[in-house]
């Protein structure tokens, strides 16, 4: 009779779970790391698309006779930043709509009409972007996290 081997040994489970272990201690620091470098080049995207827009809604006005930047509150008439419920929605072809999670813009307050504030989460972290009416500038504060990242 012949002993036939159908199962693993404790040796070879023992080493398996070690190998399992070396590479998700590699792998999830990773996959955390590139989920934050998306959520940056989707902020990245998305200032550079706002400050476009303001621009180009800047040099319609200026054929206009208009040299005014747009409005920073919200509202339709005049025409606004924020028009029609969703932030963006005066300069941008589609705006975006809130949302308080990671990778998304929330908290748009407009303490005055030449100015503005919206908040874009990181990594449960808020960075605070200010547009002023008076000379279109939208921008954070270099000096808090992330903000360096999304404007350079």
């Amino acid at each position: 009779m012949k002993n036939s081997k159908n199962a693993f040994t404790m040796i070879e489970l023992v080493f398996v779970i070690v190998v399992l272990g070396i590479l998700s201690a590699i792998a999830i620091p990773k996959f955390a790391a590139t989920r934050t470098d998306a959520e940056i080049s989707k902020g990245r995207s998305d200032v550079a698309s706002i400050r476009s827009a303001i621009m180009t809604e800047r040099q319609s006005r200026l054929i206009t006779g208009d040299s005014k930047f747009i409005g920073a509150g919200t509202g339709t008439s005049p025409k606004q930043l924020d028009a029609g419920g969703t932030l963006f929605s005066g300069v941008l072809t589609y705006g975006i709509t809130e949302n308080d999670a990671s990778g998304h813009w929330h908290g748009a307050t407009h303490p005055d009409s030449n100015t503005s504030t919206v908040k874009f989460k990181i990594s449960a972290t808020d960075v605070t972007f200010t547009y002023t009416r008076g000379d279109g500038v939208f921008t954070c504060v270099r000096s808090t996290k992330y903000c360096k990242n999304l404007i350079d």
